[in-house]
């Protein structure tokens, strides 16, 4: 057995310590729950003298008023109580709390499927709750959030009323500098009003990150660098850019074919820039390709006509497909996204939709770096395998996320 494979095996081992003991907190914490419910129909005054359940629970558990309180709230959401005069008082989430008791829900899970509900008319709750809980055997509370929004628009199609924004003009600076060490620098002043549609634009770009590939662990200031790249690729790929010298606005990156497919060495990235090219591999999943051929002195001796790897025509079919990152719990819509080859053309692998995925820079990234693997499934959709370490069952997840296309029946 290799070094990788004991690791592998050690980490399985690891993330099932983690899951068990997940499973014995969270049943303990609904069993809290139920107690404190059962502590207040009784009359948490006449046991303890104290005024509220919550104010008890704060003092046991030694935790701040605000914790005490969303305790209270969830577990009166999912247990059913008796008011001050006896009368019952049925929970919202009935089933939510069997299912939390034997271990089964995070808080998080349990909070995104009450908050579902609570929109939902009780004439149809038992159904919501059976749907949500049946999901969430599978989903993080994202894509079951989603599963509730839709519940819920399905129940009152109308919606809220769409709210309205408006922008404005003024004095605006910026420098933007390469340092020896290849970091760019960003200098600027803008006025108010430029500055607070900057912060909405990138506010929404370095939300955390919604996916089942974990948590998002990025610093602020990491998360509203990212966004901005984000940014800067938006208004690359925007059809209104202007062009300078015949072409829109590009960056070229120059790597010999022997690199590109064993993704070992280096590449030229721009004027004086260099990435490894690891990196201009996951480039050119979707790129325009310009092949050249050089002389022993990098002297040109032949060059071919750009092509698009991905095609404009095979583009518009994958946002079709797709709707958006294709990878599970990823929210971001097909213009953040780029064309993935699932087996990189530079190995041989078809440019067709049968080999292509659309997915965000993050989670392409991680799929060429990570023990994420992506197929398409015997339905012409994208599925993904996690790695092992997540799941042993390699069991296949999709995005619920997008809106699916409004087909006519």
């Amino acid at each position: 057995m290799d070094s990788e494979t004991v690791w592998q095996a050690d980490a399985v081992a690891l993330a099932d310590r983690v899951s068990a003991l997940l499973t014995v907190v969270r049943s303990a914490e609904a069993e809290i729950g139920s107690l404190l419910v059962e502590i207040e129909s009784r009359g948490v005054m006449e046991l303890f003298g104290y005024r509220s359940v919550a104010r008890l629970f704060e003092h046991l558990a030694d935790v701040p008023k605000a914790a005490a309180e969303r305790v209270v709230k969830r577990a009166r959401a999912v247990n059913p109580g008796c008011a001050l005069d006896g009368s019952p008082v049925p929970a919202v989430a009935p089933a939510t709390g069997v299912a939390a008791l034997d271990g089964r829900l995070s808080n998080p899970m349990i909070d995104t499927i009450v908050g579902a509900l609570t929109q939902v008319p009780p004439e149809h709750r038992d159904d919501a709750e059976r749907d949500l809980l049946s999901f969430a055997s599978d989903a993080g509370h994202k894509q079951v959030a989603a599963l509730g929004a839709r519940i819920v628009a399905h129940l009152d199609p109308d919606g809220a009323e769409p709210v309205e924004t408006e922008p404005s003009v003024p004095t605006r600076e910026l420098s933007l500098r390469r340092k020896r060490s290849g970091v760019w620098e960003l200098n600027g002043r803008f006025d108010d009003e430029t500055g607070a549609r900057a912060s909405a634009l990138l506010d929404v770009l370095a939300q955390r990150r919604t996916a089942d590939d974990g948590g998002d662990f990025r610093s602020p200031q990491e998360r509203y660098g990212d966004a901005f790249s984000d940014a800067i690729n938006l208004a690359l790929n925007t059809p209104d850019l202007p062009t300078q010298a015949g072409e829109r606005a590009h960056v070229m990156v120059a790597v010999s074919l022997e690199d590109l497919r064993s993704g070992i060495g280096r590449a030229t990235l721009g004027d004086t820039g260099r990435i490894s090219a690891a990196e201009a591999r996951i480039h050119a999943c979707d790129c325009k390709l310009i092949p050249a051929v050089l002389g022993d002195k990098s002297e040109l001796l032949d060059l071919g006509r750009s092509r698009r790897s991905v095609p404009t025509s095979l583009r518009r079919a994958l946002y079709l497909r797709d709707r958006g990152c294709a990878f599970p719990g990823c929210h971001r819509p097909p213009r953040h996204c780029q064309g993935h080859h699932i087996h990189h053309w530079a190995d041989g692998g078809p440019t067709d939709l049968g080999n292509l995925v659309l997915m965000c820079a993050h989670h392409h990234r991680l799929l060429h770096r990570s023990g994420w693997e992506v197929r398409i499934a015997t339905d012409g959709l994208p599925e993904f395998l996690p790695p092992v370490f997540l799941d042993k069952r390699r069991k296949p997840r999709r995005n619920n996320l997008h809106q699916p296309l409004p087909f006519a029946a």
